[in-house]
């Protein structure tokens, strides 16, 4: 990790490394990336099926790419009951915490015959991506099949990659059947996100698809968004933490490599206006990494994007940490409520010492799929809203329209629109 002086060069600098870890600076994939798509647009099930024997070394076929009741059943019987209660308590937590979201339809009426409003639905079918290979992400199967139980859709289906023999880790399948997920598909990388875009004789065409995954699979989103939406295009895990002199070394520390663990391109930022905490966290970075079973990953994580800025005061670091706009943001400084309020772009922001990222990964209900790359300044953590659209409701009767109808007719004749001009004029003018 470096340490450094915080000034407006060292932000610029930070910024621009950090930029780097984006998916759209991927461009040398996306050629590779659109082949395998048009493929399976073309090809439907022997494209995909294609692919996974080649990337996975699985032999798949209308027959068995889909997971079967039989083998949800068996998944249970390789799962800790242990951990089945963890999921099961988690899954209330993230319920009860997106049901809080739900939106409803409203009508605004009047006496003279007007009535406005807006309509409500949720969308039809949501597409999971769920990881898989060496991975293992029973939280994300979590995370992104809740909110669209609560918004009410009517199908979900989920993609996850299998291994050769065409087996799916226990644990995603036990997390998917307890969220509720509908069908669950043996595929992975672009070639699933093209399957889920598009349709194929064996996969259906979903209207929305979420989930994490490598750049093969961010890439894939991003290519297919307009044909169908998408959550977002996300970037490697991030966290920032905002620290003072108040704050325990050992767990600010122990808190950035609880993501620098995540993959080698992963971001730790400690931002603090205490020089002596800065040593102390450094220290204990070094002396927990040694420890740690990932430590290769986060050796490189924590070179090549870990730093420990330390700022001349508070203001100047609660500045900076509204400019990089992180995934994660810790607060542990003296009076961290008052600080959070003059936060304005983070995707989760977890409050005091005891408020550790992984609380908010797996188990405090809050959504963990989250704005990266500096996009908290403009995207939102996936919720209920991912999962409905919303149809405006107009209604006049002829009293209420005849007072305006010539309000409406000299807009339209502005903007030359005399079609429109005319809609309205022939319901007055015979």
């Amino acid at each position: 990790m470096r340490t450094l002086k915080l000034t407006q060069d060292t932000i610029n600098s930070l910024l621009t490394d950090l930029l780097k870890r984006s998916p759209s600076q991927y461009t040398e994939f996306e050629s590779k990336v659109g082949e395998i798509i048009e493929n399976v647009r073309a090809k439907k099930d022997a494209a995909v099926f294609e692919y996974t024997k080649k990337f996975d070394g699985a032999d798949l076929t209308a027959e068995n790419v889909e997971v079967t009741e039989e083998e949800l059943a068996m998944a249970y019987k390789f799962v800790q009951p242990e951990l089945l209660k963890v999921i099961r308590k988690a899954l209330v937590n993230i319920k009860t915490y997106h049901e809080k979201q739900k939106q409803y339809s409203w009508f605004d009426s009047s006496e003279n015959g007007i009535m406005v409003g807006q309509k409500v639905t949720p969308i039809d079918r949501a597409g999971v991506y769920v990881p898989g290979g060496k991975a293992v992400y029973p939280s994300s199967v979590l995370m992104n099949v809740m909110p669209a139980k609560v918004a009410g859709v009517k199908e979900i289906i989920m993609t996850t990659p299998c291994d050769k023999n065409g087996n799916v880790n226990p644990a995603t399948l036990v997390a998917a059947k307890e969220a509720g997920v509908d069908r669950i598909f043996k595929i992975g990388g672009a070639q699933a996100i093209a399957a889920m875009a598009f349709g194929t004789e064996s996969i259906p065409k979903a209207d929305k698809i979420v989930g994490p995954g490598n750049i093969y699979v961010a890439l894939a989103k991003k290519a297919v968004f307009g044909h169908v939406s998408i959550d977002s295009i996300a970037g490697p895990s991030e966290i920032l933490v905002l620290a003072d002199e108040t704050a325990n070394p050992s767990y600010v520390a122990a808190d950035l490599l609880s993501q620098a663990e995540h993959d080698e391109l992963a971001s730790a930022i400690l931002i603090t206006t205490s020089e002596k905490l800065a040593a102390e966290v450094l220290a204990e970075v070094q002396r927990f990494t040694h420890e740690l079973s990932r430590k290769e990953i986060i050796k490189k994580s924590l070179d090549n994007y870990g730093y420990i800025l330390i700022a001349p005061d508070l203001n100047t670091a609660i500045d900076t940490v509204n400019e990089i706009a992180s995934e994660h943001l810790e607060i542990v400084t003296a009076n961290a409520f008052e600080v959070m309020t003059r936060i304005k772009h983070a995707g989760a922001i977890f409050i005091g010492e005891y408020s550790s990222e992984p609380l908010g990964d797996y188990f405090a209900g809050p959504n963990h799929v989250l704005p990266t790359n500096g996009t908290a300044k403009f995207f939102s953590p996936l919720s209920v809203d991912d999962f409905i659209k919303k149809s405006s409701i107009i209604s006049y009767s002829k009293e209420a329209l005849e007072p305006i109808y010539k309000d409406i007719i000299q807009f339209a004749e502005c903007e030359q629109l005399t079609a429109h001009a005319n809609s309205i004029r022939v319901r007055f003018e015979d």
